[in-house]
């Protein structure tokens, strides 16, 4: 994962990115036990490009410092890693909020647990509702503060939900 700071950082120095943020099975394992994750994604804040393919510069830079798309992943080391742009208020609040970690004494930004939770709530796949579950269990984030974020982001209502099957069982 050092390898994967190292580049981000490359990339937000450069102007290629101007802010990003480690989120999904990858981040959660900050704050859980170790979970099965095949890859590491990444939000991405992009400057203003009238550009239709927004994720070309990151591409480009990706190429040039040696690193080259597998699929929809670009190559890091042993990490295929995924690119997303925040395309939402929750996404972008995350990415903002975003923690910094040290990897071997490379800052890595990486989404906090409460949003981390939120964003599983919002995309609402089983392997979703586990990540919560385990959020929670892990002490990282208590359903309270996890219930204030999904009512600021127009999730109440999937939070009242997940509650009733999986927490007051």
């Amino acid at each position: 994962m050092k390898e994967v700071a190292v580049l981000l950082n490359a990339m937000r120095e450069a102007g290629v990115v101007s802010d990003y943020a480690l989120f999904g099975a990858a981040a959660q394992m900050r704050y859980t036990e170790a979970v099965a994750t095949l890859d590491a994604d990444i939000l991405v804040a992009i400057p203003a490009s009238d550009r239709l393919d927004v994720l070309s510069p990151i591409y480009t830079f990706c190429n040039k410092a040696g690193y080259h798309p597998e699929g929809e992943a670009v190559r890091v080391g042993s990490w295929p890693v995924q690119f997303m742009p925040a395309f939402s208020p929750l996404t972008e609040a995350a990415m903002k909020e975003a923690d910094t970690a040290d990897f071997d004494g490379v800052p890595l930004r990486v989404v906090r647990a409460d949003y981390l939770a939120v964003l599983a709530l919002s995309v609402g796949r089983a392997k979703d509702f586990a990540r919560i579950l385990a959020l929670i269990e892990s002490g990282s984030v208590t359903p309270d503060r996890i219930q204030d974020l999904a009512r600021v982001y127009g999730l109440h209502e999937a939070w009242i939900r997940y509650k009733a099957r999986f927490i007051n069982e």
